[in-house]
């Protein structure tokens, strides 16, 4: 583990057992970051999947499991230039309030975390996670919500209903929310994304619609099976947009993935990406590689070009392994 960014889980405990107050010290004092950024682009490291139970990230089935792991990956990549912030459920965020992990960074609160992956109420998505008031009472920059839908799930209802009064009761606060939309399926007893281009479309403009007012709305948009259909997709709304990155690929993609990215940042509305496992979970175990990656195609080269300063492979940190495998 690459020392800098190594995370000692017992003093972590300790910390929390003897002084439970010093997360909301931390969160008083923290320097916020600006969202978006000062040139209007945002790079956000996602890292709210396992409140919901999806542990998997790679060839690693329980690879998030690894908490410890995990917050030393987010620590490395937020350390990076041209990182604007991290995106995650609380108990995330409250361990890096500790390690001091997020002076300057927005900081997005993830709101629905009731729908765990697999479970048959999976689509009945309650907001298990942050209410507004918390974000608020917390100074943190926004919050996320999920709003996965199947038009055959009842439960769909439910977390829509859901999403629409926590749009306004964000907008009543003035704290942007970034929307997820999916329109899902099951398939064999398994929920399926469709993420061909009419089906995002269409969960874009119901996202869109939510609340009373769209004026702190953000949406966080699926690139689409085809790439080449992002334009028409984001057409369907004027709302400011990040990408939603996706899971790892297999080796060998990375150029692929980081194509259609750069195509898809350069739509009239896309603003930026949001990434979780494709960058902190590289198949090469390169984190900073991959963001510096990612910032550069983001913010531009000129804003990440210091990145050449900075120490070189991540460094460190494995590739997550599969299950069976041994170090």
């Amino acid at each position: 583990m690459n020392a800098p960014h190594a995370v000692d889980a017992a003093a972590l405990a300790r910390l929390r057992a003897h002084h439970p107050e010093a997360v909301a010290e931390a969160a008083a004092r923290r320097r916020r970051g600006p969202l978006p950024a000062p040139d209007g682009r945002l790079l956000i490291l996602a890292a709210d999947h396992p409140a919901r139970g999806a542990l998997g990230a790679g060839r690693g089935d329980h690879a998030m499991a690894d908490r410890a792991g995990l917050l030393a990956r987010l620590r490395l990549g937020l350390s990076r230039p041209g990182v604007d912030g991290v995106l995650a459920s609380a108990d995330v965020l409250d361990d890096l309030l500790l390690l001091g992990a997020l002076e300057g960074k927005a900081v997005i609160g993830s709101m629905n975390r009731g729908g765990l992956a697999g479970a048959a109420f999976e689509l009945d998505d309650r907001f298990t996670g942050f209410r507004p008031e918390d974000l608020a009472r917390s100074r943190y920059d926004a919050g996320k919500l999920l709003l996965r839908l199947d038009y055959d799930d009842p439960g769909s209802l439910t977390t829509l209903h859901a999403a629409a009064r926590a749009v306004d009761a964000m907008a009543a606060l003035r704290l942007p929310v970034f929307v997820e939309p999916f329109l899902c399926r099951r398939v064999g007893g398994e929920l399926r994304t469709d993420l061909g281009a009419d089906a995002v479309t269409t969960s874009l403009a119901v996202a869109s619609g939510l609340g009373g007012t769209s004026a702190y709305t953000w949406l966080k948009v699926p690139v689409t099976d085809d790439a080449d259909d992002m334009a028409r997709v984001t057409a369907a709304s004027t709302l400011p947009a990040v990408l939603l990155g996706g899971p790892v690929g297999p080796a060998g993609e990375g150029e692929a993935t980081y194509e259609r990215w750069r195509t898809a940042l350069a739509l009239p509305t896309v603003c930026g990406l949001v990434a979780g496992r494709a960058l902190l979970y590289p198949p090469d175990g390169d984190v900073a590689a991959a963001v510096d990656t990612a910032a550069a195609l983001v913010h531009g080269a000129a804003r990440t070009e210091a990145t050449r300063a900075l120490p070189g492979r991540s460094r460190g940190l494995p590739a997550p392994r599969g299950v069976g495998e041994h170090p």
